[in-house]
């Protein structure tokens, strides 16, 4: 205000004009005469600087949307599931039609005081990542520990899925023996097939080696031709995927009522499993669920196993050249069907390398057995 309150008491107290004021400061005449028509309409205050913020913004976030993002981050953060911008861009999709980017999303999150800020302890760069080509390549198995209600602590049995988190058993013991490793192993086995591979950390109930001998779960996966993998003392890193998940598990505990009884906990660890599998976005899966990336691609199977008719349906639409896609074994195909499909909406019968197209209303377009060999597999009618 120091600026415009001099050019005020000069023009109107010592009565200079504003021609003689703008030549001596290098300040234009318009401005003069809208400082003085602020004055003479609001005093000394009206000099002060004003906001140059628009007062309407087309693209600016509506403000019910603002609040079902605020609601959506405190609904999500009391039931204990991720909270961040990925997730809620993903529930808000399911009922707004137009629906903020992320990156929108965290800012909103951020100006209402919802962020709270992280240090980065080491940079991304330094990180090193294995992840598992194919489901089923490997398994990743813990334990981790929860306490009861009544003060008492309990163990929690965990598998995953390597390549596409897929949490593949969650369940509750007292105490984790041999025996129960090798149950949980055998149904989760029945729901998924077997892997190729498994891996888990030293402790007692997976390894035997450090003791000269080996523990009935070694000794079951050998019979069944699942190769053994654990990592090296004092290295969780290894086994990364599993307790990152721990960490999600038990973040959604803390919000629910402490669990009473074991088989109390066994409910709540399975409503999560299906939340983590069928609903949750992934944010190393692309947006995917773990359901939706296992069920992406052939499973691997344990060295020398026979051979299975892996089957599944994939929706597609034919793209401007007349063709759709196809991932077989981590390699994609294209598949041609003619120009007179293009845009239109099929589906892929798949199993193993035979394939039917189909439309939506069950009409077949194209049958055929795929050709690794071939990145485009020609065309061929009906």
């Amino acid at each position: 205000m120091g600026m415009g309150r001099y050019v005020v008491d000069a023009v109107l107290i010592e009565g200079r004009s504003a021609r003689e004021v703008a030549q001596a400061h290098g300040i234009s005449r318009s401005w003069i005469y809208e400082l003085l028509q602020r004055f003479r309409a609001g005093g000394y205050e009206a000099l002060q600087p004003r906001s140059h913020r628009p007062r309407f913004c087309p693209h600016e976030t509506p403000p019910e949307m603002v609040r079902a993002i605020v609601r959506l981050r405190g609904e999500l953060h009391a039931q204990g599931h991720d909270a961040g911008p990925a997730t809620i861009a993903y529930h808000l999709a399911q009922t707004h039609k137009d629906t903020p980017s992320r990156s929108t999303i965290w800012r909103i999150l951020s100006r209402e005081g919802l962020i709270e800020r992280q240090p980065q302890k080491r940079p991304r760069c330094s990180l090193t990542r294995f992840e598992a080509q194919l489901p089923n390549e490997m398994w990743q198995a813990d334990i981790t520990a929860w306490q009861l209600a009544c003060g008492e602590v309990a163990e929690i049995l965990n598998l995953i899925d390597d390549h596409s988190r897929l949490f593949l058993s969650s369940t509750a013991y007292e105490r984790v023996k041999a025996a129960d490793v090798v149950s949980s192993f055998h149904k989760a086995a029945e729901l998924h097939g077997l892997p190729e591979s498994v891996l888990s950390d030293n402790a007692a109930v997976f390894v035997g080696s450090y003791r000269k001998g080996k523990v009935l779960f070694e000794s079951e996966l050998e019979h069944l031709g699942v190769e053994f993998k654990n990592s090296r003392p004092y290295h969780p890193q290894t086994c990364g995927k599993v307790e990152r998940l721990h960490q999600t598990l038990k973040r959604y505990l803390e919000r629910q009522a402490p669990a009473r009884a074991l088989s109390e906990l066994q409910g709540q660890l399975d409503a999560f499993v299906h939340y983590y599998n069928d609903i949750r976005p992934h944010r190393a899966l692309e947006g995917r669920t773990p359901l939706q990336a296992y069920s992406a691609r052939l499973r691997a199977r344990p060295a020398g196993a026979p051979p299975s008719t892996h089957f599944r349906v994939r929706q597609d639409k034919v793209d401007q050249t007349g063709r759709v896609t196809l991932r077989y074994q981590s390699r994609l195909y294209h598949i041609g069907l003619g120009r007179a499909h293009k845009g239109r909406a099929v589906k892929l019968l798949v199993a193993d390398r035979s394939i039917r197209v189909i439309d939506l209303n069950g009409e077949l377009i194209r049958e055929l057995t795929l050709d690794p060999s071939r990145d485009y597999q020609p065309l061929a009618r009906v």
